[in-house]
Order: C-alpha cells, then sequence, then structure tokens
C-alpha cells in the first residue's frame, strides 16, 4: 500500500508558513486578533421594540424591523456600523437570522460588498459558517453580489468555504461563477490547496465529482428523466442463460465477499438524485419557478439574482419566455410549450387585481413561499379561488360481506372476540326465551277469557 506522501492527490500536508495564516486553530481563519465580539445574542430584557435597523437585525426582531422599513431609511440608517465595521445584514447573517436577510433585500441601500475590520462581507460570513440557505438566498435575491471580493491576506468566499469544509456553501459559489482558480495574496496557493493543507478530504471528493460532472443538466428543459443503462440492464436480466452461466454466477454470488464502496457514478443512486431534483420532477415544478430552463448551471458562469434579471426583462417575459445566461450576459429565447401535465404558478392570478402590488417589480412572486413574509390581514402572493362542485355521479352503496365458502383457509380468531360473540348469541337466545314466554302467556289469557 502506497504512502500518503507518494499521493500526489493528497499533497505534502500543512507547511509550517501555513500557520501564519491559520494559525492553532479554525477560528484563525475566519477572524483576526484584533476582532472584537459584541454580544449580538438575543436578549429577553429587552421590552421596547427596536427603534433602528442595526438594533433590529441584532435582536432578530422581525416585527420591528418590517416596521421600519415600512416608514422609510435613509442610507445612513441603513448602513450602521458597530465597531467591527459590520451593518445590520452582516450580524444578522453571521447570526444565522433567516428571516432578518430575507427581509433586508427590499432595502436599497444595503451594501452586499460591504467588508468589516476583517475583510469579511455577508457573503464571506455565510460561506465560512455553512449557512447555505442564507448564502443561496443572497446569491438569488440580492442583487451586484461580487463572489471575487477578497480579504487582506486574499481569501475569497469560495477559499473560505473550503477552508473551513463547508462543502454545500463551496458547491452553490462554484456553480453561481465563483473562481475556481482564485489564489491568496500571500502564498499564492488555490481553493485546491487549501483544501489539502487543511485535511478536509471529503471536501475535496466534492469538488472532484463537481469538476468530472460541471453541468446540472436536470435542471434544463431538454432532461430526459430516464436511466439510459435500464433497458440495457433489463434485457441482461431477462436473457435466457446456459447451464453454464447459471452455475458461474451461483459461485460467483456464494464466494463474493460484499466489502462497502462507493455509489457507482451514473448507476441508479445517481439517476434517483437527478430525477427527484429536476424540473421535470412534481415536487420541484410545484414548489419552484425556474426562470432559466434553458441555461443550467455550469462551473464558472456567472449567474444572475432575480432583481437582476427584472432589470433586464419584465416580470411577464419571466413568465412566458426562457431566459439563458451566456458570457456574463443575459438573453431571451422563444416562448416555450407548456405541457398539459406541467403547473403553472401563475394559474391562479390571471386576474391583475388579485396580485399583490409589490415596488421591486413583481420580484415577490419569485421568492419561495417559505421564505416569504406574509400575514393573516394582508397575505402574499396570490389567493386561489375555490370551487366546489356537486358530483353528478350517485354515492355508491356499500357492498354487502359476501359469506365465506366452505373448504377455504379462514383467519383465526381472538379469544376475546369468541367470548365476545358468545355472549352475543346468549343475549339473543334469551330476549328470544323472553318473547316465547309472552306470547304463551297472552295466548293462555285470551283463552281463558273466552
Amino acid at each position: 500500500m502506497a504512502a500518503a506522501n507518494d499521493d500526489p492527490n493528497l499533497g505534502e500536508g500543512p507547511s509550517e508558513d501555513s500557520d501564519i495564516l491559520l494559525g492553532d486553530s479554525e477560528e484563525g481563519s475566519l477572524f483576526s486578533e484584533d476582532s472584537v465580539f459584541p454580544n449580538y445574542d438575543e436578549d429577553d430584557k429587552f421590552l421596547d421594540p427596536a427603534k433602528t435597523l442595526y438594533e433590529a437585525c441584532a435582536r432578530n426582531d422581525a416585527t420591528s424591523l418590517c416596521q421600519i422599513l415600512e416608514r422609510g431609511v435613509t442610507k445612513e440608517e441603513a448602513m450602521e456600523l458597530d465597531i467591527n465595521s459590520k451593518n445590520g445584514l452582516m450580524v444578522a447573517v453571521g447570526q444565522g437570522y433567516v428571516d432578518i436577510v430575507a427581509m433586508l433585500h427590499k432595502c436599497p441601500f444595503i451594501d452586499i460588498n460591504h467588508q468589516d475590520n476583517d475583510g469579511n462581507t455577508a457573503l464571506m460570513i455565510a460561506a465560512q459558517a455553512g449557512f447555505i440557505t442564507i448564502l443561496n438566498y443572497i446569491l438569488n435575491y440580492y442583487s451586484g453580489v461580487d463572489t471575487e471580493v477578497k480579504d487582506p491576506r486574499g481569501f475569497t468566499a469560495l477559499i473560505k468555504a473550503g477552508l473551513q469544509g463547508r462543502e454545500e456553501c463551496m458547491s452553490a459559489l462554484l456553480m453561481h461563477g465563483a473562481d475556481i482558480n482564485a489564489v491568496d495574496l500571500v502564498q499564492g496557493r488555490g481553493l485546491k490547496d487549501w483544501v489539502l493543507r487543511t485535511g478536509r478530504f471529503e471536501t475535496l471528493l466534492r469538488l472532484r465529482r463537481l469538476q468530472a460532472y460541471p453541468v446540472a443538466e436536470q435542471f434544463c428543459e431538454s432532461y430526459i428523466p430516464e436511466w439510459p443503462e435500464l433497458k440495457h440492464l433489463v434485457a441482461k436480466a431477462m436473457a435466457t442463460k446456459t447451464a453454464g452461466q447459471k452455475l458461474r454466477q451461483c459461485l460467483k454470488e456464494s464466494l463474493t465477499f460484499n466489502f462497502p464502496h462507493d455509489p457507482q457514478d451514473n448507476g441508479v443512486l445517481d439517476h434517483m438524485v437527478r430525477i427527484t431534483t429536476s424540473i421535470h420532477s412534481p415536487l420541484i415544478v410545484t414548489g419552484c419557478h425556474p426562470l432559466c430552463p434553458t441555461s443550467p448551471p455550469v462551473i464558472g458562469k456567472r449567474r444572475f439574482a432575480v432583481p437582476e434579471l427584472l432589470e433586464k426583462h419584465s416580470s411577464k417575459e419571466l413568465e412566458e419566455s426562457t431566459v439563458s445566461h451566456s458570457n456574463g450576459s443575459v438573453t431571451s429565447a422563444s416562448p416555450t410549450v407548456v405541457s398539459g401535465t406541467s403547473v403553472s404558478l401563475t394559474s391562479c392570478c390571471q386576474d391583475s387585481a388579485r396580485r399583490e402590488s409589490m415596488t421591486t417589480g413583481g420580484m415577490r412572486s419569485f421568492i419561495p413561499r417559505s421564505m416569504a413574509h406574509r400575514n393573516s390581514i394582508f397575505p402574499s402572493g396570490c389567493i386561489p379561488k375555490i370551487e366546489v362542485t356537486k358530483s353528478s355521479d350517485p354515492t355508491p352503496k356499500k357492498e354487502k360481506k359476501k359469506k365465506r365458502q366452505k373448504g377455504y383457509l379462514e383467519p383465526p380468531v381472538w379469544k376475546y372476540k369468541e367470548a365476545k360473540a358468545e355472549k352475543k348469541r346468549e343475549r339473543k337466545n334469551q330476549e328470544k326465551e323472553k318473547e316465547q314466554a309472552k306470547k304463551s302467556k297472552d295466548s293462555k289469557h285470551s283463552s281463558s277469557s273466552k
């Protein structure tokens, strides 16, 4: 067996100069020693509602933040900073306040690429903390996100995600168009080098798999949800075998040792993952609204957020036509034909009076329902019309149980059921005897009277 040093894919391991960047613990790659950590934890002692945007973000007070955004804020209020130069959005991202992050995208004065004293942006904080929901929301609903911003050491959000072993965040950044070849400014090492030197081997395997299959073809309309090898395997299993082949198969099955191993590439497990995450899946069709069904995500291809797409195309055009990403630009293709089995999210919103009026140009219709902030008085999205009609077919009558035929096996009867049936029979017999005694008594009384 070859040693670890002989494997060209594993590298030489951490060097002495890497301690300058990483330090004695993982926190050295997150914050510098000069960072000050205020107490962002939610305090139950606050009786009064938050008065500023930053205060509402730090307290995770979504109600106060909604009122503040409705009355309007200035640029100075939106970009209020703490001692570490963090604004309200960065504090909410660092603490994992999903509701706050989802509401702040409506504020036009939020600088999504603002850097704190350590050089971190909101995207970097979400990537290195592993908050995949917040990271995807920032990439999809905040316009102007720059994935190539570097801190003083030259680390991008992608390198930080790899350093901390955040596989999902690394994959999301790569599919959004982050530069996989970016290197730091101190040692000139890229994502793969730092993943190796920090011992994130599972992250390295995920990176290699993404490079082997860089296109998410299941998110494209042309994807066919059929397993190409299924017909060949079925034909092979159904083919007639000779006696020698049967004997060979029996020997192979009895003498083969099954050791745990990784799933086969392009096997049945990969196929199941693709068809359940494709836009042809019923779950995806009813829960998502793909804006670019002809342009699937590819490693290194710049993806545009929903506000950026709405600036180039109207909401109606995005719903009725297909949009394609190519070389950092957005182009519109011919309208697609909607099949009878597909589900349209706007089918219940044909009436414009029933749509919710939004100042953001209809962006609310592209936000997932789980992320939309709604209440019982002014519900977000559309209110579907429910029509109740009476069925024309009569209600079918209950069929009588058929008598059991003799000569067939019957299911066993429990003892308590037998005792219950016996008591019921005895009660019926007693009632019959009473009725007969009463009838005989009445007949004797009538005969004596005559």
